[in-house]
């Protein structure tokens, strides 16, 4: 009875320290933003005062409350950026590979003679060897297969986590998934589906592409794909997802074919595609300064323009001619239908994947490229940076800053960054060119420093050191930390310029959320399976009886196995001797 009542409360006393902390846990998981501080930057930089006006935005009496208008404070462009999710599948289960239990399968065709054998040995020889395999390679493949199914369900909802509860949270204007959305650009058309299928009903489940038609390529004339002031309409943008190509996508540029594209477009949206979001400004003196009301002006209406590029195929050798033309033609086509360098008020945020190049060191990635052999057509297999030649058609064309000072807006060029991925560590950096070194502008060149050292040395801003800020995102994946990046973009009305800053809001890796759930799986289970004890306690049955009794059995039944095992030891000790006492002795 001792036994039974201690059982039971033991469970009880578990009970108590396992409700409390998987409670703990799980509040955190799920509030973790919170706990974290995490919200998008504001224009005064004080993260406390942003993280304050998070929190009102969750405030439930906002509407009537009198800091209702605090909100406002926010940045009117806040984009939530994830890296490189790389949703993996078939190929990484063995059994789906290799087969379920293929060597049993061969024992069986063999012991029923439906393979043919020179002779029995050699049937008996093959046998064996599959029945060795079976055990030391079918069995492991097996138990890693269900773990690997089991793992990759639980990846998904990691990851799904991390968009759901940072954008609960936070309350993006945009979102955008910066590359490697699956995890192989090898697979066919069926597994990418289903890849296709999990990233929208799970991972990014409430999200949506980019629509066909609202994702164009640049034009002189165009309309505004959406507006920055919070009309209403514009809240469509919060739940559509700025997929950009990687490499695990569509390939580098020696793997990447129309059938790659086509199927990713279909899918997850265009590849290169431009869109342009509006501040309008309500101030009737301020609009009468613009461009658009005095022609003397270069003072443009605020707006962003957002360049989803695809960087896969910048370099050669190209395995298709055809799509390489068809991506330098789209940043051509961004080039000539930019505004003035001499204008402000427009503000080019560049998406794309492969990071810019930059001397090793600066980064975690260093300047890497891999071709395939002549025979697989010599094109480029793999690549850590984009080369300085297409690198320089991001800083020098789309964004036009000049190592000719002499040139148009003394080479200052037009306000811009770059976002992207594919470095899983991820990066911050500033690409510059010093105006002050050399006597011609073929005399200098571009260079790379880290962001917080650009800072430290007050590079940034100086006029004779004209610049482009490129933010690499640290991957979203459990491995790097569950990171997700907060973009902030607001107007100065006095500069007439777009600023902005950038956060990060990671979540720890992927055993934390494995951790609080099966925490909390075994805590319920025991509160049911206590509350099942008391149920039958309740209508008279003595639980503790019951555990006692079979205590008992179990005790009694060991203590019978105990002697009998005993009692045949003794017997055969006996028999020993007495054959021993029987053997005559030598003379």
């Amino acid at each position: 009875m001792q036994f039974a009542t201690t059982a039971v409360a033991f469970l009880r006393h578990a009970l108590r320290l396992l409700v409390p902390l998987a409670v703990a846990c799980t509040i955190y998981l799920y509030l973790y933003p919170l706990f974290n501080g995490c919200a998008f930057p504001l224009p005064s930089g004080d993260t406390i005062e942003a993280f304050d006006a998070t929190k009102r935005l969750h405030w439930p009496y906002a509407a009537s409350d009198q800091v209702a208008g605090l909100p406002s404070k926010h940045a009117p462009f806040r984009l939530l950026a994830l890296g490189d999710p790389q949703l993996e599948g078939d190929t990484s289960i063995p059994t789906k590979q290799l087969g379920t239990l293929p060597h049993l399968k061969k024992i069986f065709e063999r012991v029923t003679f439906k393979q043919h054998h020179p002779s029995v040995s050699d049937r008996i020889r093959m046998t064996l060897h599959d029945t060795i395999d079976f055990y030391f390679e079918d069995i492991p493949n097996l138990l890693e297969s269900w773990r690997k199914r089991f793992d990759l369900f639980g990846n998904d909802f990691y990851l799904a986590h991390i968009y759901r509860t940072v954008h609960w949270w936070t309350q993006p204007s945009h979102v955008t998934v910066l590359g490697d959305l699956v995890g192989s650009q090898w697979i066919d058309d069926d597994e990418f589906e289903r890849r296709g299928a999990r990233y929208w009903n799970r991972t990014f489940k409430g999200g949506e592409r980019v629509p066909d038609d609202v994702a164009i390529w640049p034009k002189d004339e165009y309309e505004p794909s959406g507006f920055l002031d919070g009309r209403p309409g514009e809240e469509v943008w919060t739940s559509r997802i700025m997929n950009v190509a990687g490499n695990h996508d569509i390939g580098y540029a020696g793997d990447l074919t129309e059938e790659r594209l086509e199927r990713f477009e279909r899918v997850f949206g265009k590849a290169n595609y431009e869109l342009r979001f509006e501040l309008p400004i309500t101030d009737p003196e301020i609009n009468a300064t613009t461009r658009d009301n005095d022609p003397k002006s270069h003072k443009l209406p605020p707006e962003i323009r957002i360049l989803v590029i695809n960087d896969m195929n910048l370099d050669t050798p190209a395995k298709s001619g055809p799509l390489q033309d068809q991506t330098y033609d789209f940043i051509n086509k961004a080039i000539h239908t930019s505004a003035g360098v001499e204008y402000q008020g427009h503000m080019t945020l560049i998406l794309t994947h492969i990071p810019l190049h930059k001397p090793a060191g600066v980064c975690v990635d260093s300047p890497f490229f891999a071709f395939h052999t002549k025979e697989e057509g010599g094109g480029v297999r793999e690549q850590y940076l984009l080369s300085a030649d297409a690198s320089k058609g991001f800083l020098e064309g789309i964004f036009g800053v000049s190592k000719d000072r002499g040139a148009a807006g003394k080479g200052l060029g037009r306000p811009g960054l770059v976002l992207n991925g594919h470095d899983h560590e991820g990066c911050d950096t500033y690409h510059y060119v010093n105006h002050t070194h050399g006597e011609t502008p073929e005399d200098r060149k571009w260079e790379s420093i880290r962001w917080e050292d650009a800072k430290a040395k007050r590079i940034p801003g100086v006029e004779l050191l004209p610049g482009r800020r490129e933010i690499t995102v640290r991957s979203m994946m459990g491995d790097f930390g569950g990171n997700a990046g907060l973009l902030s973009m607001w107007f100065d009305q006095d500069t007439w310029e777009w600023q902005y800053e950038y956060a990060t809001c990671p979540l720890g890796r992927q055993h934390f959320w494995w951790f609080t759930h099966i925490l909390d799986f075994l805590a319920l289970l025991g509160v049911g399976f206590y509350g099942f004890i008391i149920g039958l306690s309740a209508v008279g049955i003595n639980i503790d009886a019951l555990l006692c009794r079979g205590w008992r059995l179990v005790r009694g039944t060991m203590k019978r196995v105990t002697l009998s095992e005993a009692r045949q030891g003794s017997q055969g000790v006996r028999e020993i001797k007495d054959r021993n006492a029987t053997v005559p002795k030598a003379p």
